[in-house]
Parts: C-alpha cells; sequence; structure tokens
C-alpha cells in the first residue's frame, strides 16, 4: 500500500457510475502539465473528462481520429433489426465541454526520449503522462483465409458501425431455409457474453422473419459466459434453431474459405449463406507499436494504478489491459477509466493512493424483453485484479419472464445512462 492521499473518500461503492471523484486544489506557481488519452472509447473518453475533473489544472489531450465514436454495446440488437445503427454513435461535443483538447488525428509516434506524441498533421504534444486507450485490433493473421477483403464476404462486426450494417444486410438478404454460420475465438477477448447475445438476437429475427432457417454457432470455448443461463434460454425460446458446437465437438474454426463461406474446422467443413466470423484480438496497434503488449498481445498493467508493467509514465485502460479476472467490456473500461484518472492525478500531484475495488456489470439480451445479466467485484491482489468471492453474482436461472423484462430494461437504462455521463 502506498501512502495515502489526504481527505480521501472510497471509489466506488454501487458500480461504474458510482465511482465519486476527488478534485485536488491546484499548487500555486506550479506550470500546467499535460497528460495525453490515446484513444476515444468508453476508456478513454472517460478518463480524459475524469482527468480534468480530478485537478482542472492539467491540460487533457484526447488522440481520437474519428469525429464521432461507434458504440459496440447494443449493435447486437443493430444486426437483429432491433434498433437503428444511428443509435450507436456519439459526437465528442460533450467531452470537449468539459475542458479536454480533442485532437482529431493518428498518432504515427511516441517519442519516448523527448516525452512527445508526434501526429499524422506534424504535431507533437508534449507529455508528462500518457494513457492508452486503444480498444482491441483483429488478428487478421491468425485465422487463416480470413483478412479485411474477406471480412467484407463473412463480417465479424465485432467494432460497430459499417460491419454491423453488412452483417444485418446480408441476414435481410438471406432466404428462408438459410444457414448462418457463426464462429467464437478463444478467450481473451472483448464482450465475453457477446458472441452468444448476438446468437441469441439472430435467432430472434430468424424465428420471427424466416422460420425454417437456422444458425450454427462453432465456438473455440468448451464453456462460456452466462452458460446456463443463455443455453435455457434458447431451449425455452428458440427450440432447434441455434445449434452450438463446442471446441470438444470440433468447433474451433482453423480455417475460411470466403470464396464458398465456408468455415473450416478439425472435424469438418460448414457452409454458410450468411458467415458471422469472429476472429482473434489483440491490444490496439499503438499499443504493440509503443512497446506495451506482451507475447500475448495485451497489456500487462499494475493492477492498482493501471501504469503499464512494460514503460514508466504510460498507463493502458479497457479491452487492451491485461485486467486479470475483470473482463473486457465498456462498463469495466468506464470502472477503469475513473480509478486510473483518480490514481494519475494523485501520481502527479507527488501523493501516494490506497488500492480501491472495481466493479463490472454486463448485461446481455437474449430477446428484446429478456434481459440476463452478470456482476463482479475485483481488486488488486498478486499483480492481478481478482475476483472477490461471493460479492458478485449472475441472474437466477429460474426467473419470471416479469423478471427478465426488468434486465432487459435495466440494460437499455444502463446503456443510456453510460452513453450520456461519457459523451453527454
Amino acid at each position: 500500500m502506498r501512502k495515502a492521499a489526504p481527505n480521501r473518500r472510497t471509489i466506488l461503492k454501487g458500480g461504474a457510475a458510482g465511482l465519486v471523484a476527488l478534485a485536488a486544489p491546484p499548487v500555486l506557481g506550479q506550470a500546467p502539465q499535460r497528460i495525453v488519452v490515446i484513444g476515444g472509447g468508453f476508456a478513454g473518453a472517460t478518463c480524459a473528462r475524469w482527468l480534468k475533473q480530478e485537478a482542472g489544472k492539467f491540460a487533457v489531450t484526447l488522440i481520437e481520429p474519428n469525429n464521432r465514436f461507434a458504440a459496440c454495446p447494443f449493435s447486437n440488437a443493430v444486426i437483429a433489426g432491433l434498433r437503428p445503427i444511428e443509435a450507436q454513435y456519439f459526437s465528442y461535443d460533450g467531452v470537449k465541454k468539459s475542458g479536454v483538447e480533442i485532437a482529431e488525428q493518428i498518432v504515427v509516434a511516441i517519442d519516448w526520449d523527448a516525452s512527445q506524441v508526434r501526429l499524422a498533421d506534424g504535431r507533437s504534444l508534449d507529455y508528462q503522462r500518457i494513457v492508452l486507450a486503444p480498444g482491441i485490433d483483429l488478428r487478421f493473421d491468425a485465422l487463416p483465409g480470413y483478412d479485411q477483403p474477406a471480412a467484407e464476404i463473412m463480417p465479424h462486426a465485432w467494432k460497430a458501425g459499417a460491419q454491423t450494417v453488412l452483417l444485418r444486410q446480408q441476414l435481410e438478404a438471406m432466404a428462408d431455409g438459410g444457414v448462418v454460420v457463426m464462429s467464437a475465438p478463444a478467450n481473451p477477448f472483448r464482450c465475453p457474453p457477446g458472441p452468444y447475445e448476438r446468437a441469441s438476437l439472430i435467432a430472434h429475427y430468424l424465428k420471427a422473419r424466416k422460420p425454417r432457417s437456422k444458425l450454427i454457432l462453432l465456438d473455440a470455448k468448451d464453456t462460456f459466459s452466462k452458460q446456463k443461463l443463455f443455453q435455457a434460454a434458447w431451449q425455452d425460446l428458440y427450440p432447434g434453431l441455434i445449434e452450438w458446437v463446442p471446441l470438444s465437438q470440433g468447433g474451433r474454426v482453423t480455417e475460411v474459405d470466403p470464396a464458398s463461406k465456408t468455415l473450416i474446422t478439425e472435424f469438418g467443413s460448414h457452409r454458410a449463406d450468411v458467415a458471422n466470423v469472429i476472429p482473434p484480438q489483440r491490444a490496439g496497434a499503438i499499443a504493440v507499436s509503443a512497446g506495451v503488449a506482451d507475447q500475448t498481445g495485451w497489456c500487462p498493467i499494475d493492477p492498482l494504478t493501471f501504469e503499464s508493467k512494460l514503460r514508466p509514465d504510460v498507463h493502458v485502460i479497457g479491452d487492451a489491459a491485461i485486467a486479470g479476472a475483470m473482463p473486457k467490456s465498456a462498463f469495466a473500461a468506464n470502472a477503469q477509466a475513473k480509478v486510473a484518472a483518480q490514481m494519475i492525478a494523485g501520481l502527479m500531484r507527488g501523493e501516494e493512493v490506497h488500492e480501491v475495488k472495481l466493479i463490472n456489470t454486463c448485461y446481455s439480451l437474449v430477446a428484446p424483453d429478456y434481459g440476463i445479466s452478470v456482476a463482479g467485484v475485483y481488486s488488486p491482489k498478486d499483480g492481478l485484479l481478482t475476483e472477490i468471492k461471493g460479492a458478485g453474482g449472475v441472474s437466477p436461472l429460474e426467473a419470471k419472464p416479469a423478471q427478465r423484462a426488468v434486465e432487459a430494461a435495466y440494460a437499455e437504462a444502463w446503456f443510456q445512462t453510460i452513453t450520456g455521463e461519457v459523451f453527454g
């Protein structure tokens, strides 16, 4: 434990929105210092705003090449035709109004010796600390036959936007009686329950619009998040429509053939009318080029401060970080960003900090009015974020339809709350 900051209150007593930040008074005569945040998703945008709230004397610059953010949560509902893609986009106007400078640029290099971030427009930004929140990149080198051109035929839709719309359009164009084949990667990857929510909502679409069709889910794992809840729901809502093929039964996809829309496993081949290939992933490219990702492709961190174990004065948050038991989710990214902001502000003030607890709640829709969730509480232990046993939980396996409908409403409310807080 490090020395406690004066008058410090506990962070986090009921979710990411419940984190408490304390703004310290500026130190007279001290020159402004700059913190650069790279990546404008749930982690980066949250951290930039909270850093300004923590201590307004710091200059905070958020570097993000896109002028709006495309949210992945609820994008599976877009694929199933339950909401428009426009509902997933958010501007950075609220971030700007909070006092954060926005650089709509690509980072081309980080000069560690000069403590500068170099941008594509030729500018260089001096920094005292960097926060990397680059999210994930898809490993197009990890699955033979699957590359960026193949993704236009067999979309991954694992980054919200054009790929989301493409997969939706392919489902709409498929004839009744067609076969949808999905592939889910081995751990770790962004949003562990995501493929199974997607399978559920595609099944909902097929049941309503193309009832003679079916979905095959090829999985590189034998177990998955909220498995009992998903499978019970599939049996109840979509009997005979979803076929889940686990690793032990030949579910790992080893190759794809885009020309014939065929997914090949060690046990055989599956030809699809619509193919959704979710490939293996790694930390975003800037994390790799900056040298803060290890041989796994992800970024080891100090679980107390989120500082990189490979590079001092660099903090990594969100999907790119190796966060131990804490999953890669929007809720987790938002929570980590708030904690990291407080830790960074304290370190830059020369204070020492206490460990805190973080919470994650992940909602999944099995149907528009059928929600399930899992929650966990995490704290630093043995160099990783470790789940506190008995502090979390999952939705009850036996629940009435009214309770499932309430959880679906909670999911929508959470999405509106987090996007409003981060981007509003």
